[in-house]
């Protein structure tokens, strides 16, 4: 694998492979700050200046753009651009977009903020993609050194929550500003990451290299195909946390949501720390497997927590999402690079992955939370609440069987 030199060699040892250890640490710090200080809270924001009726478009948006940005940049990213030249002009030009946002978020211009956020949402998802790809990329054989790597982008949405939390901007249309800041700065500090190479190019029409082919290939294998589908549809009640845990939190009397969530961020970060030991003990299969479970488990103490003596629920169910995110997002990551590494794919199939996730998954449980959010009543109660979280609980439970049955990880009995 080419690398350009600038210490990117994954092949180095000492200070220089704690410099780039450093380095992309700083990368996944701003990259996960930018997404997290507006995301969280956003449903809160949106139903206290009148416009919770949007909060399902909102959160659809950004698996709309994961769609729409995995098709139209995952050629670029995969065969004719640096992914480090597009993290920077990406990330510039979206924090410009962030920027203007708070103006919008208003019931006259509702459909307005709408629209222009799924134009920055389709910046802004590949980057995910791209900065994966970067990491792994540049450790090369070692992808045991990426959860740690990872880690540092929990902490930056851990750190931006905090901010908005203490800040007191929880509730307002600012968090678009703060995160226009750091979005700035990534695009700017993009310049100094490693230069990977882009996928070797193929002899193959553009149209193939466009819909990304070669990585859609990799779903002839049972096994990655049956993941690809779980990761879909696990992501479905995914999007429920996503879009309407801030204001169920908020319902509970709590005031504190933006610190209140970066509980399970917190949680996350533990947990990732873990993770290259848990992967080469355990393999794949039994991460995903507790990951999906969690979800389960996470929606079951929503609908029994409450405002009064049950509020431990609600803690307990935010600090889950260590459990939630790492065992099956990391470790899927990981899963991803292990498959695609030999087809030479590691870029369109990391997009691929953020495609059916980020974009199918939670456009399908986003469009699905709209709907049973609008059975509640304008100001939901907490009994409303649980009652809601009931339907994703399920979900999860059932999909996490799915898995168990029919899933064998065939990249351990290879290694054996």
């Amino acid at each position: 694998m080419a690398l350009a030199d600038d210490g990117s060699n994954p092949g180095m040892t000492g200070s220089a492979g704690g410099m780039l250890t450093g380095r992309l640490s700083a990368m996944m710090f701003m990259q996960f700050f930018v997404w997290g200080a507006w995301t969280v809270t956003l449903g809160l924001v949106m139903q206290t200046v009148g416009i919770g009726n949007l909060i399902g478009n909102a959160f659809s948006v950004g698996p709309i753009a994961s769609i729409v940005g995995s098709f139209l940049l995952g050629m670029a990213a995969a065969r004719y651009v640096a992914p480090r030249m597009l993290m920077v002009i990406l990330h510039l030009i979206g924090g410009v977009l962030l920027f203007v946002l708070p103006s919008l978020v208003t019931p006259e211009k509702g459909g307005t903020f709408v629209w222009l956020l799924l134009c920055y949402m389709i910046l802004y998802m590949p980057t995910v993609g791209l900065a994966n790809t970067i990491a792994l990329k540049s450790f090369g054989e070692r992808t045991d050194k990426f959860p740690f790597v990872r880690a540092f982008g929990t902490l930056g949405w851990i750190t931006a929550g905090l901010i908005i939390g203490w800040a007191g901007l929880s509730a307002s249309p600012e968090i678009f500003r703060v995160a226009a800041v750091v979005s700035i700065a990534l695009g700017l500090y993009s310049f100094t990451l490693p230069n990977v190479t882009a996928d070797a190019p193929r002899d193959e029409s553009v149209l193939r290299q466009v819909f990304c082919v070669e990585a859609f290939g990799l779903l002839k294998q049972r096994s990655f195909l049956i993941f690809m589908t779980c990761a879909t549809l696990i992501s479905i009640p995914l999007a429920m946390y996503y879009a309407y845990a801030s204001p169920y939190v908020g319902a509970t009397g709590i005031s504190n949501v933006g610190g209140t969530l970066a509980i399970g961020q917190m949680s996350e970060l533990v947990f990732m720390f873990s993770m290259p030991w848990l992967y080469r003990r355990f393999g794949v299969k039994p991460l995903l497997l507790v990951g999906m479970a969690a979800w389960a488990l996470r929606y079951a103490l929503f609908a029994i927590g409450d405002g009064g003596s049950s509020i431990w629920a609600v803690y307990l169910g935010v600090a889950l999402h260590g459990v939630c995110y790492d065992f099956f997002f990391v470790a899927g990551a990981i899963y991803t690079g292990t498959i695609a590494t030999p087809k030479g794919v590691n870029a369109q199939a990391q997009g691929m992955l953020t495609l059916f996730t980020y974009g199918v998954g939670m456009l399908l449980g986003s469009q699905i939370g709209a709907l049973l959010y609008a059975q509640l009543p304008a100001a939901p109660t907490i009994a409303d609440w649980q009652h809601m979280w009931w339907y994703p609980a399920i979900a999860a439970a059932v999909i996490a069987l799915l898995f168990q049955f029919t899933f064998r990880d065939d990249t351990r009995k290879i290694a054996a």
